[in-house]
Formats: structure tokens, sequence, C-alpha cells
């Protein structure tokens, strides 16, 4: 399918690595001119290059801090009106939420809500005026099921839930789109830094409760980040128009819901 999206130009946050990386060689792959952002700069200029050599496309990588103002100046600056914007940012980390002070919540709220809603408001009159626009923001499943040892990012990425449920519904009629994508288990490194933390506190080896959580999935195994970048291509895609404020669960079956 073309998704006709060839020639637009995205801006996809977290990118060197993971689901980022996965979200920008998608878009890429569909003739998408991109610009990654991440803090280290070695392996970003890596993916960049990957990203350009397999595609052919336009790729734009800048080294800074999204989850700061002075690092959301520079990414809007290497890319001004994106016709396409991929929020995501590195989950806070696992914990006890007894341990967890006030410094703790703001800066889990600055990565996983705040910034996302900066950028939204940075970008989405823009995208209103042209008359396309697709936003998607990298979230997690703990927003539908939460995870105990990860509090921070429960409670800041179901604040960013709630903001986006009511402001989809603004932009649609301008043909610009706002949805998340809600990841269960994928073979990254954020879940194989969760599995260490679940290893360490029980005292079992991270290979044994790796093992134990793939077979625990419907699908008896993680995700790849490829089925998720084509996950999001699809949500930026010329055809995804008619739908806004909306939560996909990409877990495998793990959410036990009917809804």
């Amino acid at each position: 399918m073309d998704l006709g999206i060839k020639g637009r130009k995205a801006l996809v946050c977290a990118a060197s690595k993971g689901l980022g990386r996965a979200c920008a060689l998608q878009l890429a792959t569909e003739g998408v001119d991109v610009t990654i952002v991440a803090r280290t700069p070695e392996p970003l200029e890596k993916t960049a290059e990957e990203i350009r050599s397999a595609t052919g496309v336009t790729v734009n990588a800048v080294a800074t801090d999204i989850t700061t103002p002075e690092g959301r100046q520079l990414a809007l600056a290497a890319c001004p009106q994106p016709d396409i914007l991929v929020n995501n940012a590195g989950g806070p980390p696992p914990g006890d939420f007894r341990d967890w002070d006030r410094d703790d919540w703001i800066k889990a709220l600055d990565a996983n809500m705040l910034t996302p809603i900066e950028l939204i408001k940075a970008t989405v009159d823009g995208m209103m005026e042209r008359r396309f626009g697709r936003i998607v923001n990298i979230t997690s499943g703990a927003v539908k099921a939460p995870i105990d040892i990860l509090g921070l990012s429960n409670g800041a990425r179901a604040g960013l839930t709630g903001f986006v449920a009511g402001v989809a519904r603004k932009t649609v009629i301008n043909n610009v789109t706002i949805n998340n994508l809600l990841p269960g288990p994928f073979d990254t490194d954020r879940l194989r830094q969760t599995i260490k933390a679940v290893a360490d506190k029980s005292g079992r080896s991270t290979e044994e409760v790796a093992k134990e959580r793939a077979a625990g999935n419907p699908t008896g195994r993680f995700g790849d980040p490829v089925e998720f970048g084509e996950a999001c291509a699809f949500l930026c895609s010329a055809h995804a128009g008619y739908i806004t404020g909306q939560n996909l669960l990409i877990d495998g079956g793990a959410f036990p819901g009917t809804l």
C-alpha cells in the first residue's frame, strides 16, 4: 500500500534506537524526510546514516535533550514545519513510589507528559493551516494496565492520554490527527532494563525472567520494533484521517480486557 506521505517531513523524538528508530526508519521507507532527535550523538549519527543508506531520503540528526526548552528549540529549528510529529522520550526508572520525591515526579512529567504537549503546541497550528498533520505519541501499554514498578511512567503517560483525548477532537476538522501508540513488551533496551529490575528484586537471572515474560504473552514472544514502526507509519499516512484521539495497544494480546 502506498501510504501517500512521500515528500512529507517528520520530526521523530528519541529516535536513535528502539521504537523511535523503528518509526523513523519506516517513515523514511515511505519517502518521508526525517529529522531524528536523541541525546547521545554517536548512536544518533549511526542511525541517521543507516536510514539514509537504506532509503535515500534526507535525514537530519539533532543531538539534544528534547525534554528541555533548549532541546525543543534546536529540534524545531531543524524541522520548523513538520507534517508528522512522533513524540517519544525515555521512560523514567522503575522503583517503589515510597522512594520518589517531588523532583522525580517533575522529571517524569517533563519527559512523558509536558514535552509532548509543548511540541504539539509548537506544531499543530501550522499543520492545521496546511490542512495535513499526523501526531503520534508513543506512550505505554501501562496506560491501560499499570505496572506497579513503573509508577512514574504510569502517572505521567496517563496525564498525556487525558490531554490528547480532548485536543484531538479539535484538530481533526483540519485533517490533523493525534493518536497514541501503546507498546507492550517489545525487544528494546527499555524492556531489558525493566527485566533486570525485576530479576534483581527477585534474585533470579535476567534470562529466566525474560523467558518467563515472553512465554506469558499470548504470542509466546516479545514484539519486533519493526512491527511497531509499521503501525506508526500507517497512523501517519494519508489514509488515517478518520482516526483521532485513539489509543492503539500493540502488545501481542497481553491486555485481557474486552475493550
